[in-house]
């Protein structure tokens, strides 16, 4: 008599082959390059709109970029981005954010449709792709919540692209608020119920590693303008100067991050028991304040590269200060969610730019941003003394 196997039971055929340590792609990494250049155009916009109105819509404008990069990062975490239909998606998806990126310059001007418009494709678009692909899959359901929120949130990008002033603002804050507020409370929605975290069966080691690459597509921006900024004029001993110090800074944000704390939390989200919590509140929702940090900070590096004689104007200190302040505080919420522990030095570093900030109007740009990076450079130093850091 021959023993006849029960066949094996398959997820919906587009699911990523969780048998193995799961990599990231190269079209997930050639994907990030749109966003390379979202980057480098808010930094100019923040520079362009130097005071707190320009501020304001360019943490807005980030923060749109974010969520629409943060959702399509997880959505490749279920999906295999090697398949030719998931591979068209993401070619889909970056056409319509290049378009989002080259109009965040005139987003608060005549092309705001085009941002709302592209950020409510991509949302609901996406979306829709995943509910079809995991048709019979358990997080089917988990997706349809998803979808009917982001329908909700894309309405208000595309109203905020057809309004103007302050309204237009406001509607944007709205949209990026209910794709936030959806994450926090599950998707909670008539009928289909709300997920719990412990659903979302992400692959940790790969959401972390991707949002890593955004840590570094930002740094990389700043590179690109320390050495950008020197080559349209003869070059000085101070600029000379400027250029180490920017180099410095920039160096010293990647070591706070890279050197302890990003390895150890990546395996801390592969071998978490939710390992959806820490995806939602570590990354997706504490990361762009450290991308938001490395922004202002590039901003700072071609003003002070600009002039580096000059003395430091408000809006240059808030930007020379606030910006390795927001990474700090970035990064110190970050390792509080993940080891549930306060790095103390943060902390300090934090106190440190802000009692800076009192003598800002008396030190040149250059020397204050000698200041910023020294005191980056020390905190990052800290992680190398015993007995300040729990084991990892």
């Amino acid at each position: 008599m021959r023993l006849v196997s029960a066949p094996e039971v398959r997820g919906p055929a587009l699911l990523r082959d969780r048998s193995g340590v799961q990599r990231v792609t190269n079209i997930e990494l050639f994907f990030d390059l749109v966003y390379v250049f979202a980057i480098t155009q808010l930094s100019h916009y923040l520079l362009g709109h130097a005071d707190l109105r320009g501020a304001l819509q360019a943490g807005l404008l980030l923060m749109m970029v974010w969520l629409v990069w943060s959702y399509t990062t997880w959505v490749t975490n279920w999906l295999d981005p090697d398949l030719i239909a998931v591979r068209l998606l993401l070619v889909a998806l970056m056409l319509v954010s290049l378009a989002m990126s080259v109009s965040l310059p005139r987003a608060f001007e005549d092309l705001g449709l085009w941002v709302g418009g592209a950020y409510a494709i991509q949302q609901v678009g996406r979306t829709v792709f995943i509910v079809i692909a995991l048709r019979g899959h358990p997080l089917e359901v988990n997706f349809q919540r998803i979808l009917a929120w982001c329908v909700v949130s894309s309405t208000f990008a595309i109203a905020g692209g057809l309004a103007h002033g302050n309204a237009r603002a406001l509607l944007w804050l709205a949209a990026v608020g209910v794709d936030l507020l959806g994450a926090w409370v599950g998707f909670y929605t008539p009928g289909l119920g709300r997920s719990r975290t412990s659903d979302w069966t992400i692959e940790g080691s790969h959401f972390a590693e991707r949002c890593q690459a955004f840590i570094l597509i930002a740094l990389g921006e700043s590179i690109v303008i320390i050495g950008a900024t020197l080559t349209s004029r003869p070059v000085s001993a101070s600029d000379v100067t400027a250029f180490v110090v920017g180099f410095v800074g920039a160096v010293a944000l990647w070591w706070l991050y890279f050197d302890q704390s990003a390895g150890a939390a990546a395996q801390k989200i592969a071998n978490s028991d939710d390992p959806g919590r820490l995806g939602r509140s570590a990354y997706t929702l504490i990361h762009p304040v450290m991308v938001a940090g490395i922004i202002v900070s590039a901003a700072a590096d071609q003003k002070v590269l600009s002039d580096p004689a000059g003395t430091a104007s408000t809006a240059s200190a808030w930007m020379i200060l606030g910006g390795p302040a927001l990474f700090l505080a970035g990064h110190a919420a970050f390792k509080l969610v993940v080891w549930r522990y306060l790095s103390w030095p943060r902390v300090a570093g934090i106190v440190v730019l802000a009692l800076l900030g009192l003598a800002a109007s008396a030190i040149p740009e250059l020397g204050l941003a000698a200041c910023a990076a020294g005191v980056v450079t020390a905190v990052a130093a800290t992680d190398r003394l015993p007995g300040l850091h729990p084991a990892r």
